[in-house]
Order: structure tokens, then C-alpha cells, then sequence
């Protein structure tokens, strides 16, 4: 579990094809992360992933077929930067929200406007995941805990602040950026529940 405030940007500095699956090593570049452990979990772009060997600043983590598959993980290449997080302890405050690291689809940037000295990003969702994205609602973008500001159809705005823009890769985001998304959870239960027997 994670809270969505990602702590800095690294880098994947090396990826292997395994059959439909690759492995990726990335380095920290110098992110003030929690230790990383071999089987410890570690956010990468909002994505829980496991890593499986840890050297200095570089981790190891296998990215699976269904990874790829609903993430914007498969275009990633070596050279890419990521932002990264350490998953929460008992204690930790929770700043953002409750993020689980399991990215439920792709959303497209479709437009990027000054807000102040903030950032007023749209994005656009599949049909299927706008149901569960209100305003004033929770959204993770790529890991991180944006607030919704609106929603019409299938887009909805966030607003990005300079400090976010600078310590995320949100700040290099263009129009036509695929970014990974989770929606609140909470709507998913909901749903569920409500849902006829």
C-alpha cells in the first residue's frame, strides 16, 4: 500500500525481454527511499513491483505479461526516468490517499494549461474507468495522489503544482502523454456492493 506522495524520479538503466515478460533494472539516482529488500515492494509510475535483487542504488523487478498489458509500461525503454515510492509502515502519515500500485488502465494527456503558477492538466480515460473518477475525488497519475477538479464524460483536470512538476515526471508531460491510473478504490466497492445479486 502506498499513499501516492512519490518521493523522487530514478531511471531504468537496463531491460531484458523474457518471453512476454522483462526484467528492468533501475537505478535510485539518488531518491531518498526506505531501504529496498529482495521481496520488498516498490512503486515505479504507480505500479507495485517486487524487487528481486537489490546492488548500491540499483534495484531488479520482473514486469509481467498483464503488467504490460494494462500499464504504459510496455514502451518503456532503458533511459526512461520513473517516479518512485516506498510502500507505507503502520504510522506513516497519509498524505495523499490510499494507492494500491494496481494501475487499472492508461489515460492520455489531451491538454495543459497555466492555473497560477500551477499546472492545469486534462486527461482522457477509457469509458470503462471514467465511472469512478468524481470531482473532488482521489485519482492516482503515474503514482501520484492529484485531487480531481473536474470531470466531463471521459476526461477530468487535476491541477499540478511547481513543487510536483519539479520532484515527479508530471513536469515533463506533453499533450498525447500516456500516463498509468488508479482510480479510488472505494468507488470499486461501492459498485460492487450495490450491484444486484
Amino acid at each position: 500500500m502506498f499513499s501516492g506522495i512519490v518521493k523522487g524520479v530514478g531511471r531504468v538503466v537496463e531491460t531484458t525481454e523474457l518471453g512476454a515478460d522483462r526484467r528492468w533494472v533501475i537505478d535510485t539516482d539518488g531518491v531518498a527511499l526506505d531501504p529496498i529488500v529482495v521481496g520488498g515492494s516498490v512503486a515505479v509510475n504507480g505500479v507495485c513491483l517486487t524487487a528481486t535483487s537489490v546492488a548500491g542504488t540499483r534495484f531488479t523487478v520482473d514486469v509481467s505479461a498483464e503488467t504490460l498489458r494494462v500499464t504504459t509500461f510496455a514502451t518503456l525503454r532503458a533511459g526512461a526516468r520513473v517516479n518512485l515510492e516506498s510502500p507505507l509502515k503502520l504510522g506513516d502519515p497519509l498524505d495523499g490517499h490510499l494507492v494500491q500500485g494496481h494501475v487499472d488502465g492508461v489515460a492520455t494527456v489531451v491538454a495543459l494549461e497555466p492555473a497560477g503558477r500551477s499546472t492545469a492538466l486534462t486527461f482522457e480515460l477509457p469509458e470503462s474507468l471514467a465511472r469512478y473518477v468524481v470531482h473532488k475525488g482521489s485519482i492516482a497519475v503515474d503514482g501520484v495522489s492529484l485531487t480531481v477538479n473536474a470531470v466531463n464524460g471521459n476526461r477530468f483536470v487535476v491541477s499540478v503544482i511547481p513543487h510536483t512538476q519539479a520532484m515527479t515526471v508530471i513536469g515533463k508531460y506533453s499533450v498525447g502523454h500516456t500516463v498509468n491510473v488508479e482510480v479510488d478504490q472505494v468507488a470499486r466497492y461501492v459498485e460492487r456492493m450495490l450491484r444486484p445479486a
